[in-house]
């Protein structure tokens, strides 16, 4: 085996902190390429139909339940088994409906709700928060 004399430096190249470094490079571009959407590569202008338009005109109304359990939409108190009544009358294709229950009316109430909704054919259900 040979000892380096005092007098001798070592002037090799460490190869250990090299492999690191090109290994943390390597995991940087795959991690830094997973982002990247390749699906919409080209600039794309697609054509459009100007027969049979389909009205995208969406509905939204509102149905609040107050701290007693009384149900109102758009302001006008309904029963519950009249909402899918008031619902119906609200035709199109895209209907949307706003929840707002007060914080004091139990969930199950606003979940019977929702799916009273859903049931009647409504595309869009949600919650009103603070």
């Amino acid at each position: 085996m040979r000892f380096l004399k005092a007098d001798e430096e070592d002037y090799s190249m460490q190869l250990t902190p090299l492999i690191d470094v090109v290994f943390l490079l390597l995991i940087f571009f795959m991690v830094s390429t997973a982002f990247v959407d390749f699906t919409k590569q080209l600039d794309i202008e697609l054509p459009e139909a100007k027969a049979g338009a389909v009205s995208t005109e969406t509905k939204v109304f509102t149905i609040e339940v107050n701290s007693l359990g009384e149900v109102f939409i758009d302001g006008k108190s309904v029963t519950m088994k009249e909402i899918p009544e008031e619902i119906a009358v609200r035709r199109g294709e895209k209907r949307s409906v706003i929840i707002r229950a007060d914080k004091k009316v139990h969930y199950g109430l606003a979940v019977e709700i929702m799916g009273i909704c859903k049931d009647s054919g409504v595309n869009d259900i949600g919650l009103a928060i603070l």
